[in-house]
């Protein structure tokens, strides 16, 4: 698929994933596509939050994102060589935009604008947000998305997701490589099951290592 049908068939596209590596520096420096697709995919969650929309990068995809202006007023990670650098393209995108400022966090995978079931026992829930010491909130998985299935909470869901920043478009940013497979894992956990995760992770032989997750609402 070339860009200009990806950008003609983006309204049928749930997740966007943007990986980094060779060609990341050429991107930025030409203005280059993917900016433009990933610029147009959050646009389609701020315009239509009734759909769960996903954007996640790995490794340096994420400095596209922050270039793009789309981690503004939210926290995100990177590879690890690449903070500091980060960091600064944070900087230059909120002076180019509204001024609010990336938290840039040294995670194995940071969630914005996560959702999830709280259920009636908090302590029995493996994706309750539990503060840290440092005072940030992680994840340690997700129950699954059951409750989308009943009309009366998506309709309240969806006014709690159009509140949030970009329409409540669930941004993710991982760090390296195996960073990428971690938060792969909690994308399964969000969109399916916490058990398919942990199904998936088996098959894999893969030791699931979680990230936080700094935002969310209870559907």
């Amino acid at each position: 698929m070339n860009f200009e049908d990806a950008h003609e068939d983006l309204k049928e596209y749930d997740v966007l994933i943007v990986p980094g590596g060779v060609g990341v520096d050429d991107v930025l420096k030409k203005e280059a596509e993917p900016i433009k697709l990933i610029q147009d995919f959050a646009k389609l969650q701020q315009t239509d939050p009734s759909k769960e929309r996903t954007l996640m990068s790995i490794g340096t995809g994420s400095l596209i994102l922050a270039h793009a202006g789309l981690l503004q007023g939210l926290a995100a990670t990177t590879h690890p060589d690449y903070y500091t650098k980060m960091e600064i393209i944070c900087k230059e995108a909120a002076r180019r935009g509204d001024l609010e400022q990336t938290d840039v966090m040294e995670e194995n995978y940071v969630v914005n604008n996560a959702r999830f079931d709280l259920g009636e026992k908090l302590e029995e829930n493996p994706f309750v947000l539990n503060k840290r010491p440092d005072g940030r909130r992680k994840s340690i998985a997700r129950k699954g998305s059951n409750a989308w299935k009943e009309s009366v909470k998506r309709r309240e869901s969806n006014a709690r997701r159009a509140s949030l920043r970009l329409g409540g478009l669930r941004v993710i940013t991982s760090g390296g490589v195996t960073s990428g497979l971690d938060a792969s894992l909690y994308l399964v956990a969000a969109m399916v099951s916490h058990e398919s995760a942990q199904e998936v992770a088996r098959v894999l032989q893969y030791s699931w290592n979680k990230g936080i997750t700094v935002d969310g609402i209870d559907v």
